[in-house]
């Protein structure tokens, strides 16, 4: 089921007294990683209440056509474009019906219409009228008209709620899970954990300064989205940037070097990549003024005394129990780089480093292209130039192979 995490299933409730499945599907999904976003029906108030639903998926629920909190009351439209999937489970007679004769007067059916994501029926109704001609009328007409844009999860047989005993029922929750996982394509990091820094660590010298550095963290950034695409759950420990936060991934900020080792060591456990491509600053102020330093007339010159700070990538590599499968690190050169890019390999124990000459100015921090040589102790590739996006994921290709 991990193709399932950091999916958007948009999951469309009926009323049907197979509504009760339903909540346990939402509160699987979200176990899963998945994101889900409930629709309910006015028919489907009857069975469940949007309060459950909401508790069990995180989000709030929708149920109206015309919803002036949604953007710009266009609701139909926001969820047509968020989900990847649609699932209508329960989807009882009548909403078939409206949905082959391409009705839009609720919220379901009309977003229906305006998804061009695939949809998924998990029909549900008493056994004479899932034998009626009509809706097996609807059901051929969907399926015509749909094509591969439907598919029908159609119902088992058994007893039923109200004592008929045939074809009918909705699916089981596992077999909805099922359907819904087959949907997704098992990618390289399905399954995997990733841990990336990002960014500048900022170390204070009192309320108004700092020292930091020029870091971007578009590279990291970059690289946060590839292994997100590649199906790795993705928890990106940001310093400050100003760069939009990356959609379908776990975001976490931090300012200075101790807070992003606190971080870190925080998420690491069962990691299986560690990527370290944050700028972290190697030392710090011993104090941090509590009010903001003045000038005092007649000196010239400041002293800052400065200590040292953890080394969170060195931290990482040597953890002796949960030391993830492959730790990744950035080495930023300006004289030199393979030298001192193969020195840091060997010294902080690492299976790559990426290293790049941020001496010109063409590439490297603050740029949108990069080039850059992956190190390892037996092979030196170089990469690039190119844009760090497409960098991004020639990178985590190569570390797919390393894990393979």
């Amino acid at each position: 089921m991990h193709q399932l995490r950091n999916k958007r299933i948009l999951v469309g409730i009926t009323g049907g007294i197979a509504a009760y499945k339903t909540a346990e599907l939402v509160r699987e999904l979200s176990k899963l990683g998945t994101e889900v976003q409930v629709v309910l029906t006015e028919g489907a108030k009857a069975f469940v209440t949007p309060m459950t639903l909401q508790a069990l998926s995180g989000r709030t629920v929708r149920d109206s056509l015309l919803d002036p909190s949604a953007e710009a009351g266009m609701g139909h439209i926001e969820l047509a474009r968020w989900a990847d999937r649609v699932l209508i489970a329960p989807a009882s007679a009548d909403s078939m019906a409206r949905m082959a004769a391409g009705m839009a007067n609720d919220l379901l059916t009309t977003l229906c219409l305006a998804t061009e994501s695939k949809v998924l029926l998990a029909p549900a109704m008493n056994q004479a009228m899932w034998a009626d001609p009509a809706t097996q009328r609807n059901l051929d007409e969907l399926q015509k008209v749909k094509g591969d844009k439907l598919k029908v999860l159609m119902p088992a047989s058994g007893e039923q709620a109200c004592g008929d005993v045939g074809a009918g029922r909705m699916q089981e929750v596992s077999d909805l899970l099922k359907a819904l996982a087959d949907e997704f394509e098992t990618k390289a990091l399905t399954g995997k954990k990733v841990v990336i820094t990002a960014g500048p660590t900022r170390e204070p010298i009192d309320p108004v300064r700092y020292i930091s550095n020029h870091s971007s963290g578009k590279m990291g950034y970059a690289l946060a989205q590839a292994a997100m695409e590649a199906g790795a759950q993705v928890e990106l420990v940001s310093g400050p940037v100003n760069l939009p936060k990356p959609d379908r991934i776990n975001n976490h900020s931090v300012v200075s070097a101790q807070d992003m080792y606190d971080k870190v060591h925080e998420l690491i456990d069962g990691a299986d990549i560690f990527i370290a491509t944050a700028a972290v600053a190697d030392f710090r102020p011993e104090t941090e003024a509590s009010n903001k330093l003045k000038k005092v007339p007649g000196q010239d010159t400041m002293t800052l005394t400065m200590v040292k700070n953890p080394d969170i990538l060195a931290s990482v590599s040597n953890l002796e129990n949960n030391r993830p499968n492959t730790v990744v690190g950035f080495a930023a050169e300006t004289d030199q780089p393979l030298v001192y890019g193969r020195s840091k390999l060997e010294k902080k124990n690492l299976d790559f480093v990426v290293v790049n000459d941020v001496s010109r100015t063409d590439i490297g921090f603050n740029a949108d292209h990069n080039e850059v040589t992956l190190l390892s102790s037996v092979d030196e590739k170089p990469i690039g130039p190119m844009s760090k996006t497409k960098l991004a994921e020639e990178l985590i290709s190569e570390i797919v192979k390393s894990i393979k």
